[in-house]
């Protein structure tokens, strides 16, 4: 068998990348795996990604967590907040009545709810939802406020969001929150 040069120097770069040496010339190689590390939390990484805009990853992740933590409200709010951000309105609902059910004192699985059933139309049910997440958050929450403020602009008047584009926000416990935005 005879070999061309450009088939020589490939072959060259193939083993000289098996090697110990590799081919980085400073020395830095990507990390192995240790087997006996501790995973990373779930509800952490999936909250990290639905900040990068990461959705379908973080469903992933906070799945992972519900089958370590079990469907504790907290992983059914992120997987209901999850399934929102896909688009995914009748499991985001499902999920999210399953937290209020679960934990009736959580404003943030209140607000997401909120948004869901916004999202679908039902905009007085999702009045009452934002003033139940208002009240349980005795008015703290920037996001929660303007979810309770639009919806009930929109309840008052029926076209207000027809001309406008509309966002409400998903919180999530502790400082962060997510934007739902429509899709033009």
């Amino acid at each position: 068998m005879r070999l061309n040069a450009p088939g020589i120097i490939a072959a060259l770069l193939f083993l000289a990348a098996c090697t110990a040496g590799g081919l980085s010339r400073d020395g830095v190689f990507a990390p192995g795996i240790d087997p006996a590390a501790q995973a990373e939390d779930g509800l952490v990484v999936g909250h990290r990604l639905m900040q990068a805009g990461e959705y379908q990853l973080a469903l992933d992740a906070f799945t992972r967590a519900a089958g370590q933590k079990g469907l504790t409200a907290e992983v059914l709010v992120a997987l209901g907040s999850a399934n929102l951000a896909l688009g995914r309105l009748n499991q985001a609902e499902d999920l999210l009545r399953r937290a209020t059910r679960e934990d009736g004192e959580w404003p943030e699985a209140w607000n997401n709810l909120g948004v869901v059933l916004i999202e679908r139309g039902q905009t007085a049910e999702a009045a009452a939802v934002f003033r139940k997440a208002f009240a349980l958050d005795n008015g703290q929450s920037t996001a929660i406020r303007d979810n309770l403020r639009l919806a009930l602009a929109k309840l008052e008047d029926p076209g207000y969001a027809d001309g406008a584009q509309q966002q409400y926000r998903l919180v999530r416990e502790g400082s962060g929150s997510y934007r739902i935005r429509r899709a033009p």
